[in-house]
């Protein structure tokens, strides 16, 4: 029986989109999952193609999973809005999702609406985070209803960011409580020490925490970094940890969200 939606008091987050896709990095490429795209981050990757300074007045919520028919919905979304979204994509289309991503933006600076938000969006589907991998405290407060995080470790040569590491470490220590991988974005600047840096963080909580290095993908699936240098920077990791795999943003390879 599907949960009903929401009836008590409502809670609403600024959001940018909501849809079903393919998951594209990580541990759980491939798979189908809802997206949650929260407003609202805390860095300023160089990377980044998600960069929203203000939270948009409308969200874009799909319609039909995966068939892009997107209604803008006013901002902030309440809660009942998506419970009601889920429980028809449940009905209609029963089975096809893995879990909820919820991604930003960082969706940890929303942690005190996630306690109110994922006891009840958990029966729907398990929940996946989506992170940069600073906010500890934060992750401390909502991780007893989270199944997966994904985790990003952020380089200097990629993300401009520095002296992260210590966050990243306090933020892992408490993130192997759960089925948890570490990703590093890497492109041609990318230096063996950054990688040792990572692998040592991790191999610090756990050996066995996978970590995926992921080069810098453009919008049409090109890549800056040589083939050799990604076996290089996974032979430099392979040292310190059990399972390092090179992974690339493949939704942007299929033409995916």
């Amino acid at each position: 029986m599907l949960p009903a939606p929401l009836t008590m008091s409502d809670v609403s987050a600024p959001m940018i989109e909501i849809f079903s896709s393919i998951q594209g990095e990580g541990m759980l490429v491939g798979l189908r999952q809802v997206f949650l795209r929260f407003h609202g981050c805390n860095l300023r990757c160089l990377y980044c193609d998600t960069v929203t300074p203000e939270a948009p007045l409308q969200c874009q919520m799909e319609g039909t999973p995966g068939r892009r028919d997107f209604i803008a919905v006013a901002n902030p979304v309440p809660l009942s809005r998506l419970t009601t979204l889920f429980a028809g994509w449940q009905r209609g289309w029963p089975g096809i999702h893995h879990s909820i991503s919820l991604t930003g933006g960082e969706p940890l600076l929303l942690h005190e609406l996630l306690r109110e938000w994922l006891p009840l969006l958990k029966t729907y589907l398990p929940i996946y985070l989506e992170t940069n991998g600073v906010l500890h405290a934060e992750l401390a407060s909502v991780i007893a209803d989270l199944q997966h995080i994904g985790m990003d470790i952020k380089l200097p040569s990629t993300s401009g960011c520095t002296d992260l590491w210590a966050h990243h470490r306090q933020f892992l220590a408490i993130a192997a409580q759960k089925k948890v991988f570490v990703k590093a974005v890497i492109n041609a600047a990318t230096e063996d020490w950054e990688i040792i840096k990572a692998a040592e963080i991790v191999a610090a909580v756990d050996k066995d925490i996978p970590l995926i290095l992921q080069p810098v993908t453009g919008r049409t699936g090109t890549i800056d970094l040589s083939p050799i240098k990604m076996l290089e920077l996974q032979e430099v990791a392979c040292r310190y940890l059990n399972e390092v795999r090179v992974i690339p943003q493949t939704h942007k390879l299929m033409g995916q969200l």
